[in-house]
């Protein structure tokens, strides 16, 4: 009789088992085209937010890079967006770059995806903590744990350096990539 149980015990939950993966595959499956969707429209939100000035864009691929070269009315390119990513204090941080290579100075940042500390690590998703970047020159930043005086610091969130830096890093070699990729003009 124990012998019986347990086996009818295993049936049931190998059962429950498969009806749960396929339960789970199905909705994958079914979500899927909906989160791509979402995701695309944040990342052409994103494109404009750090090309100010832009009214379309274009997607371009340079030296394996994918940039988003945005244009104005009049078809002038305004600037050069890119999806940096690279690791933060608590995982993977993933953020689009606007910038103007004729002037050498960043438009904007914007935070796609990141698994940050939430209240102190998240913060680098704040207008405050992206103001840092706008307009800022292109060169080798450094952190600070006060009011960033110079053109080349940034401002450090409060409890989250190691956070601040890592955004920092991330910005610095986008920068080089996209000077890379465009020969270090527009």
């Amino acid at each position: 009789m124990e012998k019986e149980s347990i086996g009818r015990l295993v049936l049931t939950l190998t059962i429950i088992g498969i009806i749960s993966a396929l339960t789970l595959a199905f909705v994958y499956q079914w979500t899927t085209p909906y989160i791509k969707e979402h995701q695309a429209v944040a990342q052409e939100k994103a494109v404009f937010n750090v090309l100010p000035g832009a009214e379309k864009f274009e997607e371009v691929t340079k030296n394996g890079h994918t940039f988003y070269e945005g244009y104005n009315n009049a078809g002038s390119r305004v600037g050069v967006a890119y999806i940096a990513t690279g690791g933060g204090f608590q995982g993977q941080i993933e953020l689009m770059i606007g910038v103007n290579l004729n002037e050498e100075k960043i438009y904007g940042i914007s935070i796609l995806t990141h698994s940050e500390t939430p209240g102190l690590g998240a913060r680098i998703t704040e207008d405050a903590y992206k103001s840092n970047f706008v307009n800022k020159p292109f060169g080798d930043y450094t952190v600070v744990k006060r009011e960033a005086a110079e053109q080349t610091e940034v401002e450090a969130i409060s409890g989250a350096t190691i956070s601040s830096e890592k955004v920092t890093t991330i910005i610095e070699n986008a920068v080089s990539t996209i000077q890379s990729a465009y020969g270090g003009g527009m």
